[in-house]
């Protein structure tokens, strides 16, 4: 990700909330399939696709579902139609579920891919019936028209800085680390890691590193078991993990080896925030979900519609598959015990009294969380 995009992700996603939906759309934008004559004419009155990934991830029933959903009829005065299910981390199901979309004739797709590759088939298949789709979260292969997502390095990036500032004296290069990271099968889980690199690459060793598949919490338990015994529990300094639910399944591996080092995370699920508070986490990754889901709902909306999304998306991403995709990219920030109150507490997404329950309540007084 050089500068210059990182600059206008930044300043796109700022304006994101208030962009205004254009005029008709380019011939590039409707490479792959274009809109109908019937589809340009049908207003408000469109039926949305949304097909997410997988549910053992809180934020995908808890957040992104109800925001798109309420963003698509705030956009269409209640008059649009929002067909929704969820792959539950399997590709085939996935794809099994855009040849439903596909029959019950949506005008556009929003596609979180379970598998980034493997969706490409089903996303040509919906083009050529007509129908544009717009890849959410993650880089989806096939001839999308539109993607929204996080900056995906920059998280990685933001992760591996935060993880060196917890280790403080103790990042050096003798320092060993044991690295965590997603499924091979999501795209942004190799942007993740590349990002963290970046940063941590030269200032302390890997020792061990992971790719989980699934991103599952066992299998990141069952890593962090297997690193621990390879490692020595007395010489790991600290854990880069990808997302907060592998954190849970490694800090249970770790306390149960009476090992308490810094531990990294991202979502800012529940869980991932109380640990926080506790101190067994270190820090997570809040991502503004209303903004990407806006954005997402505002691009979907606009295709259906027919109309251009110069207004939306002013940058461009390229997949294996598809070059100069309208994109927009949503900045991020460290959640770590300093900024709660900034962040899921500012913005809505958890109360004191959510985060400060029975078994986290002398943690949060003790850091001030009231």
């Amino acid at each position: 990700m050089n500068a210059r995009m990182r600059r206008a992700a930044v300043a796109v996603a700022a304006g994101a909330m208030a962009v205004s939906l254009a005029a008709c759309g380019s011939a590039k934008e409707s490479k792959g399939g274009s809109s109908s004559s019937s589809s340009s004419k049908k207003g408000d009155n469109i039926k949305v696709g949304l097909l997410l990934p997988e549910n053992k991830t809180a934020r995908y029933e808890k957040f992104d579902k109800p925001l798109i959903e309420k963003k698509i009829k705030e956009l269409t005065n209640n008059k649009a139609e929002v067909e929704y299910n969820n792959a539950r981390q399997d590709a085939n199901l996935q794809a099994q579920q855009v040849d439903t979309m596909i029959t019950n004739k949506v005008d556009v797709l929003i596609v979180d891919a379970v598998d980034a590759k493997a969706i490409q088939n089903s996303v040509q298949k919906a083009v050529d019936q007509g129908i544009k789709v717009v890849a959410y979260d993650r880089l989806a292969e096939g001839p999308i028209s539109a993607y929204t997502s996080f900056d995906n390095e920059e998280v990685g990036k933001t992760q591996g800085q935060a993880l060196l500032k917890a280790l403080g004296s103790k990042a050096t290069k003798s320092s060993k680390i044991v690295m965590v990271n997603g499924s091979v099968t999501d795209p942004n889980a190799a942007q993740f890691k590349k990002g963290a690199h970046e940063v941590l690459d030269g200032k302390v060793t890997i020792a061990k590193e992971y790719d989980t598949k699934e991103w599952s919490p066992d299998n990141a338990n069952s890593e962090m078991e297997t690193a621990i015994s390879a490692v020595g529990k007395d010489k790991i300094a600290g854990v880069y993990s990808a997302n907060d639910g592998m954190a849970g399944g490694i800090i249970t591996a770790l306390n149960a080896a009476g090992v308490k080092v810094p531990v990294t995370g991202q979502d800012a699920e529940l869980a991932g925030v109380q640990r926080i508070v506790a101190g067994t986490q270190y820090m997570s990754v809040f991502k503004s979900y209303p903004q990407e889901a806006n954005v997402a709902a505002e691009m979907a909306v606009a295709l259906a519609q027919g109309k251009s999304l110069d207004s939306i998306a002013k940058d461009k991403v390229s997949s294996t598959s598809q070059k100069d995709v309208p994109s927009v990219l949503v900045p991020v920030v460290s959640l770590t015990q300093d900024n709660i109150k900034d962040t899921v507490i500012k913005q809505g997404y958890y109360t004191v009294a959510d985060i400060c329950t029975a078994d986290y309540k002398a943690a949060c007084d003790k850091i001030g969380l009231k």
